[in-house]
């Protein structure tokens, strides 16, 4: 349920409404927007009279909601969430976000080269893999600790903030000084993982599994966000179908929908999605155009002796090239689609 307040409500009143709304066992979730002030409550709403709730002179309606996800909908918060990093580079409403750097952290040279590379181009955050979750344990897996210090070498080389994956709550220590959180696809209902990144306050990367719906997708980052973290980014990087021809497909409709269901930013992954590296640029501007509020992207030096993904990473000329035709249709992007109503059965 939610009450949207009217516009001259003062915050002694609001205050006063949201104490009585705890006094009934409910938890409230309050947005400020430019016209309203809205008052998300979460809990067993059933035993709320919504005509007592009508009779109050600061409300102006109340609307009960079915979704089970709540602080994630966009009912519950009209204006897009925008996530800003230690840099002043901002993600969501409006703002548009380039995350690029190889699959794996391999060594120093490799990844301070690229870091360099990226960040010439237009990447404003460095991505690169300390622990990489992999099908065969045979795989190379990461360089874990180590990888996760030369990523902050990296960043002290170049100022990229640095978005990396976390496999386990165990690893969470390691992982203070990181500037994003990623969820990978195989963890994205991890939800002992979900709840330790709610006590934490910072962004949040969630990607989804390749085979959850979109209300899963949203369940999980109402796990984080039920913890107090809603500093959380959204990604589709490709789901699983019958199709052969690319790694994963590539659900391009999935932006406008999350776009109107949630206030959440949206990016996408094509390099995980396609899975070759001739897919990844006209993906990405294919992403950019449908309001995508960012991408994540595999960028690697020497991507024929990569120790992980190497068919799909772009070698750091393409990528500057991919980086100009992103900032030429960026005006043209398709935002208009996010006032509109859209609930998930």
């Amino acid at each position: 349920m939610i009450v949207v307040l009217k516009k001259n409500a003062e915050q002694q009143q609001v205050e006063v409404f949201n104490a009585w709304l705890h006094s009934m066992g409910l938890e409230t979730h309050t947005s400020v927007g430019e016209n309203h002030t809205i008052v998300g409550l979460v809990g067993d709403t059933s035993r709320v009279d919504i005509e007592s709730i009508m009779a109050l002179d600061i409300v102006e309606t109340v609307r009960r909601i079915q979704e089970p996800y709540k602080n994630a909908n966009r009912k519950f918060h009209e204006e897009d969430t925008v996530i800003t990093l230690p840099t002043g580079d901002k993600i969501g409403g409006g703002h548009f976000l380039v995350m690029a750097g190889p699959c794996s952290v391999e060594n120093e040279e490799q990844i301070i080269s690229v870091a360099r590379s990226v960040k010439a181009a237009g990447a404003q955050v460095l991505r690169g893999g300390a622990f990489k979750p992999r099908t065969s344990p045979y795989a190379f897996q990461g360089l874990h600790e180590e990888g996760i210090r030369l990523l902050l070498k990296a960043r002290e080389a170049t100022g990229l903030p640095i978005v990396t994956e976390i496999m386990d709550a165990q690893h969470l220590p390691l992982f203070e000084d990181i500037d994003i959180i990623q969820v990978g696809a195989r963890n994205m209902q991890n939800f002992e993982l979900l709840k330790q990144l709610g006590k934490l306050r910072k962004p949040v990367l969630l990607k989804r599994g390749m085979a959850n719906t979109l209300q899963e997708l949203l369940m999980s980052a109402e796990y984080i966000m039920a913890g107090g973290n809603e500093q959380v980014i959204l990604c589709e990087r490709g789901i699983r179908t019958f199709e052969t021809a690319t790694r994963n497909t590539m659900d391009l409709s999935v932006i406008p929908v999350l776009h109107q269901l949630s206030h959440l930013p949206v990016v996408v992954d094509p390099s995980h999605a396609t899975g070759r590296y001739q897919l990844v640029s006209p993906m990405a501007l294919a992403s950019t155009a449908a309001g995508a509020d960012g991408l994540i992207i595999e960028v690697h030096n020497d991507p024929e002796h990569a120790l992980c993904d190497g068919p799909q990473s772009l070698r750091p000329e393409k990528f500057a090239d991919m980086m100009e035709k992103i900032r030429a249709i960026r005006p043209y992007a398709d935002r208009s689609f996010t006032t509109g109503q859209l609930a998930l059965d």
